[in-house]
């Protein structure tokens, strides 16, 4: 066993020192470490390393996958409390904890690769009377005659779907010439339930409390500030409300910015669960609902909370 002064000199570190708090909680590999932390693999191998020649961390083979975990029975009492207390007190503990979360249910998420592998093969071989767009009316049947918000609508296919089956539809978007046309479009529908107004996703011209479901549907990306955004979504809803967010999953194709004018490349999991947090929500749930299969290989997020 090394002394105590040189686990102390490892225990410096505060990168290793999350790591460690980390592993005290679940064991995981260096793949997950690196969704969890943001690092390179190079980065991560090397304090875990560092660890374990201090005695802190031992690994184990699974299959194809590595695991790390903290040595049994584990530090001394004095050292667990120090990696506990340092931990804690770091400024990235919250979201190192939502991290952990997502990286876990990743993990254990089977029925995730399932559907990847349906997702593929739908739509590829012919059936009568089988497509995404039966598909997606059979579930419009299922929406409730409730009120629901459509935040940064666009032309509002979706809010004019919704329409058929809710009470009320608001749709919000900054742009007066998708508003107007918008607007027509549902006159020439006969929608008298749907109404679109121009405002910002930021600060919608709605009265607090008075919405059942807000829908952020691939809008998110394109507020100044997504938290307020967020907040702004839980200001109108009802207490007990459900937000549903369609997204990108965070990714690094600049180009995005001047061909869509994202303002975000999308958002990571923890990321997002944490706004949502913030913003005051709980029950905040994630998924990966699509993959695209060309480049720039963009995965869609299917985000939900309540108010």
């Amino acid at each position: 066993m090394p002394s105590i002064l040189k686990i102390l000199r490892v225990l410096a570190d505060p990168t290793r020192l999350r790591i460690l708090h980390l592993l005290s909680q679940e064991e995981l590999t260096v793949a997950e470490l690196q969704e969890i932390l943001g690092m390179g693999q190079s980065r991560i191998s090397t304090h875990l390393a560092q660890l374990r020649q201090a005695g802190l961390v031992i690994d184990r083979r699974a299959g194809k996958n590595i695991y790390y975990g903290l040595v049994k029975p584990g530090p001394n009492p004095v050292l667990a409390s120090l990696v506990e207390e340092s931990a804690t007190e770091s400024p990235d503990a919250e979201r190192d904890k939502k991290a952990l979360q997502v990286a876990l249910k990743k993990r254990q998420d089977t029925a995730r690769e399932y559907f990847d592998r349906l997702a593929g093969k739908f739509g590829r071989s012919y059936c009568p009377g089988r497509s995404w767009k039966g598909l997606s009316h059979l579930l419009l049947t299922l929406v409730p005659e409730v009120t629901i918000a459509d935040l940064g609508a666009g032309e509002g296919t979706l809010a004019q779907l919704l329409a058929r089956r809710a009470k009320k539809v608001i749709a919000i978007d900054n742009s007066e010439k998708m508003v107007e046309f918008g607007a027509d479009l549902a006159r020439e529908h006969g929608f008298t339930n749907l109404e679109y107004r121009l405002g910002d996703i930021e600060d919608p011209p709605i009265e607090p409390e008075t919405v059942d479901i807000a829908i952020f549907s691939q809008a998110l990306h394109h507020a100044s500030s997504p938290l307020r955004a967020l907040q702004s979504a839980n200001r109108i809803l009802k207490p007990g409300g459900k937000l549903l967010i369609l997204d990108l999953l965070a990714h690094h194709f600049e180009q995005a910015r001047d061909l869509y004018a994202d303002l975000w490349l999308g958002f990571g999991e923890a990321e997002l669960l944490q706004l949502l947090e913030q913003a005051g929500f709980t029950d905040g749930d994630i998924d990966i609902v699509s993959k695209d299969h060309e480049a720039p290989y963009f995965q869609t997020i299917l985000a939900s909370a309540v108010k």
